[in-house]
C-alpha cells in the first residue's frame, strides 16, 4: 500500500485548476452545474484541511513555547511517541 505525501503546496494547485474549469465559458448547463457542485465540495474539505494545518501549528508552537505537559489528550499529541 503507498502512502500519499500532500502538501497545501498541492491544495494549492488543485484550487486553482477548479477555477480554471469554472472560468470555462463553454460550460453550460448541466455540466456547469456538475463543476459547481464539484468545486463546492472541493472547497470544503480544502477548508477542513487548512483548518487541521492551523491546528497543528498551534500545537507545535504551543509545545515551543510550553514544553511537554503531563495529561495532554491524545488527539492533541504532537509526533508519533517514538523520539520522546
Amino acid at each position: 500500500m503507498s502512502k500519499t505525501h500532500n502538501k497545501l503546496s498541492d491544495l494549492n494547485n488543485h484550487l486553482f485548476e477548479e477555477l480554471e474549469r469554472l472560468n470555462d465559458e463553454s460550460l453550460t448547463g448541466e455540466a456547469l452545474q456538475e463543476e459547481r457542485e464539484r468545486a463546492k465540495s472541493m472547497a470544503s474539505i480544502a477548508q477542513t484541511i487548512i483548518n487541521n494545518g492551523e491546528l497543528a501549528l498551534k500545537a507545535v508552537k504551543h509545545y515551543d513555547e510550553y514544553g511537554k505537559k503531563e495529561n495532554v489528550p491524545d488527539i492533541l499529541q504532537i509526533g508519533d511517541g517514538k523520539n520522546e
